[in-house]
C-alpha cells in the first residue's frame, strides 16, 4: 500500500474524513491526518508513583523525575487517575502490564473514540475470572467492552 507525503496510508486518510484537514493545491484536495500535521506530546505514566507526563516521542526512554526509573508509554488517549486513587492505579497497571495501551481506533490516535480499557477493579476482576475460565488471552479479555456468555 503506498504511503503518501503524511506517513500515513491513503485509506487511513479516507477512513477518518471526520478528523482530517483538506488543502487545496493546484486544483487538487488532499486529505491529512491532524496527527500527521505536527508531533503531538505522548503520555508515559510511572505507575509506581502514580504520575503521568506528556512528553514528546524520542530517542531513549522517558525517565520519571520524581524516582528516575523509565516510565511506561500509555498511549494517545490516556487519562491518569488522581494520585492518591491507589485502585484505580492498580487497574491502570495491569492494562500496561498486559501490553495494552490507551489508543483510540487507529494508532496514530485520530480515531473517534478511544478504545475499551477497565477503569474498575471489578470491571478487571471480572475480565480476569473470564480469560481463566475461557483460555482466552488476559489482554484481549481487557479490550473487550462487553462480554459475553458464548467467549
Amino acid at each position: 500500500m503506498p504511503i503518501s507525503e503524511t506517513g500515513s496510508s491513503p485509506s487511513h486518510d479516507l477512513v477518518h474524513e471526520n478528523h482530517l484537514a483538506s488543502r487545496h493545491t493546484s486544483g487538487y484536495v488532499h486529505l491529512v491526518c491532524y496527527y500527521a500535521e505536527k508531533p503531538y506530546k505522548l503520555h508515559y505514566a510511572c505507575v509506581p508513583c502514580r504520575v503521568a507526563f506528556k512528553q514528546h516521542p524520542g530517542l531513549g526512554e522517558h525517565r520519571c523525575p520524581r524516582c528516575s526509573e523509565p516510565m511506561v508509554y500509555a498511549g494517545h488517549d490516556f487519562a491518569a487517575p488522581r494520585r492518591r486513587d491507589t485502585k484505580a492505579w492498580t487497574v491502570v497497571a495491569a492494562v500496561l502490564n498486559a501490553g495494552l495501551r490507551y489508543e483510540g481506533r487507529e494508532p496514530c490516535g485520530c480515531g473517534k473514540e478511544p478504545k475499551f480499557r477497565p477503569r474498575t477493579r471489578a470491571q478487571l476482576r471480572v475480565r480476569r475470572i473470564a480469560a481463566a475460565q475461557t483460555g482466552t488471552p488476559l489482554a484481549d479479555m481487557l479490550g473487550r467492552a462487553e462480554l459475553h456468555a458464548s467467549d
